[in-house]
């Protein structure tokens, strides 16, 4: 059970993050948390997209052929992370793109244990501090490993993505897959879903 303390404790946390968020996102764009990687010849997946599946954090499954005719962006998050302030961003594209394009959380403790203990406690953080309405998937693990979750193995993997083998590189690294199932672009967590760039890739392709 959480005691007041320990909510003014996050609270003040999450308000210090926030405020760090511009310098951080500004500083790792100069390395590898600026990576961009884009499928230019647009090269088909070995291995469908849309047979993959997802659970969610309220314990419903997310079938992905679903999501035929739509752009979507996959995510791995944190809670406690400079980058968390990103969820923000993603719930602004969420509302601006409104049917269009589909936005999954995925949240990982992978990267300096960044992210809470368990689902409830995620679903609520994302509620209360960010207002979050687009779909968050079961807490798992997102980096190669034998626990790897299926999307991200089918993510980081050419041999079934067609082209991509790179693997998240922080906390809200974000990958695109395009209305026919065709994963177009990975960007490094330093990368805005708001920044220009990012955006003309989601309107593409």
């Amino acid at each position: 059970m959480r005691t007041i303390e320990n909510l003014a404790r996050e609270n003040f946390k999450q308000k210090a993050l926030r405020l760090l968020y511009p310098l951080i996102k500004k500083m790792g764009k100069k390395g590898k948390n600026g990576t961009v990687l884009i499928n230019k010849e647009l090269k088909e997946p070995i291995s469908s997209f849309y047979a993959l599946k997802a659970k969610l954090n309220s314990g419903k499954e997310l079938d992905f052929s679903l999501l035929k005719g739509k752009k979507v962006i996959i995510v791995n998050t944190a809670s406690n992370c400079g980058y968390t302030a990103q969820y923000a961003e993603l719930q602004t594209l969420y509302d601006r793109f409104d049917e269009s394009v589909e936005i999954i959380g995925f949240p990982a403790n992978d990267f300096a244990g960044q992210e809470k203990s368990n689902d409830n406690e995620i679903a609520e953080f994302c509620k209360l501090n960010y207002g979050v309405t687009f779909p968050i998937a079961k807490k798992g693990v997102v980096i190669k490993n034998f626990e790897q979750q299926e999307i991200f193995r089918w993510l980081t993997d050419k041999r079934l993505n067609g082209w991509n083998d790179h693997a998240p590189d922080w906390n809200f690294s974000k990958y695109i897959i395009n209305e026919q199932g065709i994963l177009t672009h990975y960007f490094g967590p330093s990368i805005s879903p708001l920044d220009e760039e990012f955006l003309i890739a989601l309107k593409n392709n």
